[in-house]
């Protein structure tokens, strides 16, 4: 049987449930390798996974006899073949943060379940610890986001808008073997670099203009996210110690990331060192990545827990002045029992592009 699958039998069962409904498209993807439409049931004695039959022939190209999953079209499911899948099951897992309440009661009449179990993130958790194959994507995507950063050190120049270099970073993905964006890409020069979640416009890169960039592709369905703040020409005086404070900063934060790491410890120092210098840090310090651009950890001072190896997480202080700049550096970072390593690798000391027109 798939290992994911049994991994998963074996908790629920722990939980005193006796079956479980999959219908978060990612945790079904992480389970069994499949992107199609469709719900995967743990059942007490079988796996099933209920699809449209336009992608019966992508599924049963995806899966094999030892993933031990029946693949059905729905089509041709009855009401009493629902009710069977959980018969004589007592409790019944689902994802209560990922269904809506009216497919909750859908589900409850579709399948007859007794008893609807609340999972609490059950399978996201067990994400947040990735395996060698995961690991190797994850890297496989942060060497392009890399490759691509050091193409824009090129390619940016004064005159450009923050438009233009957003669809290059696009364009660039796409034809060195990613699979797209793995979320929409932050440009933002000058003062629109004081907003953290800025959307690129056709404001034009000008001469001393902070560049903030946050990128991330996917390969094979795996993130990356690395942000850097750059300058077109100069560096301005009046960012340098903005920047040398946020640099300091992520560096140390790399140093303090290892398994057994408290997270909101990790979190407090940044916040506290920040506060002596008359600043805050107005998002988490980072996140957890992997399918998804956030997963759970998430990186601040509100988050008991440690951190564990072989997360992959995000590093990104960042300090932003309203209404005229912000600097954010943000790396992709692998945990180990030891320490943590930087899968993202580009330089973070001053960079200046765009030096000619």
């Amino acid at each position: 049987m798939n290992p994911k699958i049994k991994w998963l039998r074996d908790r629920i069962n722990m939980e005193n449930m006796q079956g479980m409904i999959i219908s978060n498209p990612v945790n079904i993807k992480y389970l069994t390798g499949i992107e199609a439409e469709g719900t995967l049931i743990i059942a007490r004695k079988e796996n099933f996974f209920l699809t449209d039959s336009r992608y019966l022939e992508e599924v049963q190209s995806v899966l094999t006899i030892n993933d031990g999953i029946i693949v059905n079209d729905v089509a041709s499911i009855s009401r009493d073949d629902y009710e069977n899948f959980f018969l004589f099951c007592e409790n019944v897992g689902f994802e209560e943060n990922y269904i809506t309440y009216a497919m909750y009661k859908k589900y409850i009449e579709r399948y007859k379940i007794n008893n609807f179990e609340e999972t609490e993130y059950l399978i996201e958790k067990q994400r947040m610890i990735k395996d060698e194959e995961e690991i190797s994507l994850i890297e496989k995507a942060c060497y392009i986001t890399d490759q691509c950063f050091k193409h824009l050190c090129n390619y940016i120049r004064i005159g450009m808008t923050e438009k233009q270099i957003a669809e290059e970073i696009e364009y660039f993905f796409k034809e060195n073997g990613a699979d797209g964006l793995a979320f929409e890409t932050i440009v933002a020069s000058g003062k629109n670099s004081s907003k953290p979640h800025a959307v690129p416009t056709d404001k034009k890169i000008e001469a001393g203009d902070p560049i903030t960039i946050d990128m991330g592709c996917k390969y094979k369905g795996y993130c990356s996210d690395m942000t850097r703040t750059i300058f077109a020409g100069y560096v301005p005086v009046q960012i340098q110690p903005i920047y040398d404070l946020v640099l300091k900063n992520e560096l140390q934060t790399l140093k303090e990331y290892k398994e057994g790491a408290s997270i909101r410890v990790v979190s407090k120092m940044v916040e506290n060192d920040f506060k002596l210098n008359g600043y805050d840090l107005v998002h988490s310090l980072g996140h957890g990545l992997g399918l998804e651009i956030h997963e759970m950890p998430y990186i601040n001072s509100k988050n008991d827990n440690v951190l564990k190896a072989n997360m992959v997480v995000t590093n990104e202080p960042g300090i932003y002045i309203p209404g005229s700049f912000g600097v954010r550096i943000e790396d992709t970072v692998l945990i180990t029992k030891s320490g943590s390593i930087n899968l993202t690798k580009s330089d973070k000391n001053y960079i200046i592009v765009a030096n000619r027109a």
